[in-house]
């Protein structure tokens, strides 16, 4: 199970990696837990005035596009998009939205996701959101909230059969050591780099979570990439997720990157597969084969 807040979330975030596990016969669910009502249009070729007044359900018809791309199963959890607030001091986040509900108000619908669907892997972000949306920081804790509370019955007792997700991953897409060794690729490759600036604004401090677990899936790239366009209001083709040629991005970083965060089962870091420990601890718990593990 992939947690993201938006629509387009679950593309730009460990989209190669769910194509690659898709492809080997695991059952894949995102939960998009917003509409993403309040989202810019992004690519200014789509900035259209019949578009941004139908913004939720083109975003809707994007996300069902990507979702076929990656072939996997997606549920949207109902919350209302906060939007990104800007300005000095911020602005008051809109009443009613995702960012602003109680924890456990937030949290039950990905509750009863979890006890429905039972996964044994589940994808989020960190505490910062990846960045700083409030959206994504929602996403962080009541994706922990529904990871440690799914399993007990004393809690959300009605909302579906208790089930224990064994483990919790937060994701690693954006870090410097990638963007410094495209950057380097590129520039041997006699392509000019758009990250060099980038990279020299970097704050040098210590990267906040271990880089636990390598998925290797280059090969589904290409899938990332389409799924990516198919939601052409956030996604400019000509744009910052398409500079770097995908064959480099191939043999200099072929994996997707995530920081185990919690574990019910014992695994070695570093991984290279979000069902280490799990597929052998499958048998014990359920007679499904290894392929129908699900994530």
């Amino acid at each position: 199970m992939a947690v993201h807040a938006h629509p387009d979330d679950e593309s730009s975030k460990g989209a190669a990696t769910m194509a690659k596990y898709v492809a080997e016969g695991v059952e894949v669910l995102v939960c998009t837990l917003t509409g993403g009502e309040r989202g810019s249009i992004l690519n200014p070729k789509m900035d259209r005035p019949e578009i941004a007044e139908n913004i939720a359900e083109v975003r809707r018809q994007e996300m069902e596009r990507a979702r076929e791309i990656l072939g996997v199963q997606q549920r949207f959890l109902g919350f209302v998009d906060s939007g990104l607030p800007e300005g000095d001091p911020l602005p008051p986040l809109p009443e009613g939205c995702f960012a602003l509900q109680p924890l456990e108000v937030a949290s039950e619908p990905l509750v009863r996701a979890v006890r429905e669907f039972r996964p044994h892997v589940i994808l989020t972000y960190d505490e910062d959101g990846g960045y700083p949306h409030p959206d994504h920081i929602m996403t962080h804790k009541v994706s922990v909230e529904a990871f440690e509370a799914a399993g007990d019955p004393d809690r959300y007792p009605d909302s579906g059969e208790p089930w224990q997700p064994l483990k919790l991953y937060y994701h690693l897409s954006f870090t410097k050591a990638r963007f410094e060794a495209l950057h380097e690729a590129m520039t041997e490759a006699g392509i000019g780099s758009p990250y060099g600036d980038w990279i020299a604004r970097w704050e040098d401090r210590p990267q906040k979570w271990e880089l636990t677990t390598r998925v290797p899936c280059a090969d589904y790239f290409e899938v990332r990439d389409q799924a990516l366009l198919a939601h052409a209001t956030q996604v400019d083709p000509d744009g910052f997720w398409f500079v770097c040629p995908r064959e480099i991005q191939q043999k200099v970083w072929p994996t997707e990157d995530y920081h185990l965060a919690r574990s019910l089962v014992d695994t070695t870091t570093p991984e290279d597969d979000l069902f280490a420990g799990v597929r052998e601890t499958l048998p014990a718990t359920t007679p499904a084969p290894e392929c129908d593990a699900t994530s």
